[in-house]
């Protein structure tokens, strides 16, 4: 998962004047509030085949368990940097905790699919005010160069490690508890933060003359919602159906009145100029593609190892421990290293082709595929792609953004994750469900009906069938996001270090 940006950055120490003795304890606080944001995707991601047994959630619906998450986050994440502003950020920092443990209680205490897809969407929106606050806070705390450089490479491997650390305490809690616990979990953690909050953190009043942009919230999440929804429903009704062309084309026009709006409104939540700039708008692009096609290839290798494979939870989530530890190493070991010697699409470019191929191999997949000869180096490919195409998306849309917009253009680079992960994971998932439903009504004979070890069979072939149709056009958007990469991002070589104040973050999924 990625790490928000929001809210416009600001150098001034604590409110008292001087820099806060109690800042690296504070550091602490706002780290473990980040951790929680992170690992909350990846921790459900494993507990979601279990939650799907015990809630009777049907297949064309489970991805709505990562979508309400990731598309209130994503769409509600720059409204959150705002309200930070408008109500100041220890407050905002410490409702979000507050909102994000009750949201998390709801959820597992989930007794219907409604339930739980209502949870995740409430605590996708207090993540939205969290995220963007945890940031600001941070940036107040710590002044000196040297200092802040030292805080946010702490701040950024925690919230990196996130991802890992969801994947394998999810698979601990779900085999050893129970799926419930992935989200109970977050009670705690977000009670001991905010303890923290209200002893060691301290910040300004907010800013009273900060205006919150109302319409444009609306029409951008409402288009936003109506598109997913559309690709949603596309499973049992049929792409041709009014009510779904109507969501899609309506989700649209939306969108469009959205950029119209933010022509217009006097305190935009996205100023355009913002992405009118060439190598900005490509990197925005080429997140949200990537995103479209990885988010929903995670849920299906979630879904084929657990329920295929037959791997318990637990198993699942170290399986995918070498794909985010090729992560690491792509952007430490290979972007960062050489991101002052070559153009960004240099690296861009190649690692989204790596990842193409990882997803190639994926498309080979079978009910009798080992991990170690097709899972595996798919994992290794894909891992070592993205990262060598996330720091370079992330360095790129950043440069040379004046100091009012870099809290806003972060903040639009990992709205581009979120909404691209919410869209890719409904898109693929109703191309997934629809092709092996196809698959099993066009293999199943009439004498199979009746024998219900046939039936499993050619419904697990049709699954896995379903899964490597949706993974084929994952393959093709990510090669997309290359050509755009490529065309787009004309960006030079940065030749100095990143100066202390802009740090760079790879986001994990």
């Amino acid at each position: 998962m990625s790490t928000p940006l929001s809210g416009e950055p600001a150098d001034e120490p604590a409110a008292d004047g001087t820099p806060d003795r109690h800042r690296w304890w504070g550091l602490v606080v706002i780290a473990l509030a980040q951790l929680m944001v992170v690992l909350d995707a990846t921790i459900v991601n494993i507990a979601l085949p279990s939650a799907q047994r015990d809630l009777g959630i049907s297949d064309a619906n489970r991805q709505w368990v990562i979508t309400a998450y990731t598309l209130a986050f994503g769409g509600l994440l720059l409204l959150g940097g705002r309200i930070a502003d408008f109500v100041g950020r220890k407050r905002t920092f410490i409702i979000g905790l507050i909102g994000f443990a009750v949201a998390s209680g709801i959820g597992g205490a989930a007794t219907t699919s409604g339930m739980l897809f209502g949870a995740r969407a409430l605590q996708g929106a207090f993540a939205a005010l969290l995220a963007p606050s945890a940031l600001s806070l941070l940036t107040t705390s710590f002044i000196d160069p040297k200092e802040r450089a030292r805080a946010f490479g702490i701040y950024g491997a925690i919230a990196g490690g996130g991802a890992a650390i969801g994947l394998i305490m999810g698979g601990v809690l779900t085999e050893f508890l129970d799926w419930r616990w992935c989200l109970y979990v977050n009670v705690p953690i977000a009670g001991i933060a905010v303890l923290g909050a209200v002893t060691l953190l301290h910040d300004r009043p907010g800013h009273r003359e900060a205006s919150l942009d109302i319409p444009g919230v609306v029409l951008g999440c409402g288009g936003l919602v109506a598109i997913v929804y559309g690709f949603n429903e596309a499973e049992p009704r049929g792409w041709t159906d009014p009510l779904v062309l109507g969501l899609l084309l309506g989700g649209v026009a939306l969108l469009a009145a959205f950029v119209w709006w933010q022509t217009r409104a006097p305190h935009p939540l996205l100023p355009l100029h913002v992405v009118r700039e060439r190598n900005r708008a490509g990197c925005f692009l080429t997140m949200a593609l990537v995103t479209i096609g990885l988010f929903g290839t995670f849920l299906f290798l979630t879904y084929y190892l657990q329920t295929i494979l037959g791997y318990s939870p637990l198993k699942a989530g170290l399986a995918f421990l070498p794909m985010t530890a090729a992560i690491i190493i792509g952007s430490t070991q290979v972007s960062a290293r050489l991101m002052q010697y070559v153009a960004p699409r240099v690296l861009m470019v190649p690692g989204l082709v790596l990842a193409a191929g990882g997803l190639v191999i994926l498309t080979q997949l079978t009910v009798h595929a080992e991990y170690a000869t097709h899972v595996l180096p798919a994992e290794l490919l894909l891992g070592l792609g993205m990262g060598m195409t996330f720091m370079p998306v992330m360095a790129t849309a950043t440069l040379g953004v004046a100091p009012r917009d870099s809290g806003v253009t972060s903040a639009t680079v990992n709205t581009s994750q979120q909404v691209g992960g919410s869209i890719g994971t409904a898109l693929l998932n109703t191309i997934a469900t629809s092709s092996a439903g196809a698959y099993v009504a066009s293999h199943l004979s009439a004498s199979d009906a009746h024998d219900p070890a046939a039936v499993a069979r050619i419904t697990n072939v049709g699954v896995v069938h379903g899964y490597t149709v949706a993974i084929w056009w994952a393959v093709g958007i990510m090669l997309l996001a290359a050509v755009v990469a490529g065309t787009m991002v004309t960006g030079r070589p940065r030749p100095h270090p990143t100066p202390a104040g802009e740090p760079l973050r790879t986001p994990t999924s």
